[in-house]
């Protein structure tokens, strides 16, 4: 597999604990994942990110993804951005950042996730990949859903 994946690239597997339990890509074979990697836990871009997910959860729940976001700190920072902003995607802990530095996710000047929304397809393959160049704004489910709808069909 390789690191940095591209479009049509198998994607890197690996396996974090998260607030809804242990995730591990490749259990999710078969379906469309959706990594949503995010600077930081309680940083105010973040927040509104998670929080209009929540506010749009009937639509976000339509995309047919299972949705994880992905950052830096521990499981319990995780927990604390959760159940202060009853947030319903799962978020995952990466405290060392290895996964997101396999996506090509992270950076180095800012020692944080970079914000990017990465589609893994039901073949395990990089569909699309959409990085921030600045971390100030994030796609909308409205974003995602126009992205998700664009993809090609699984074969």
């Amino acid at each position: 597999m390789a690191k940095n994946p591209a479009v049509g690239d198998e994607a890197p597997d690996f396996e974090l604990d998260g607030t809804h339990g242990t995730f591990r890509l490749s259990d999710h074979r078969g379906e469309k994942v959706l990594l949503l990697f995010y600077p930081g836990d309680e940083t105010t871009v973040c927040t509104k990110q998670f929080c209009s997910y929540r506010d749009n959860a009937e639509a976000f729940g339509t995309l047919g993804v299972t949705a994880v976001g992905i950052s830096g700190k521990d499981l319990d920072s995780k927990r604390q951005f959760t159940d202060k902003n009853e947030l319903n995607v799962a978020l995952l802990a990466d405290p060392d950042f290895e996964v997101a530095k396999d996506y090509d996710a992270y950076s180095g000047l800012s020692k944080m996730a970079k914000r990017s929304a990465i589609v893994i397809d039901e073949q395990g393959l990089v569909a699309h990949r959409h990085d921030h160049a600045i971390g100030l704004d994030f796609q909308t489910v409205a974003d995602l859903k126009k992205t998700l709808d664009e993809l090609p069909a699984a074969a």
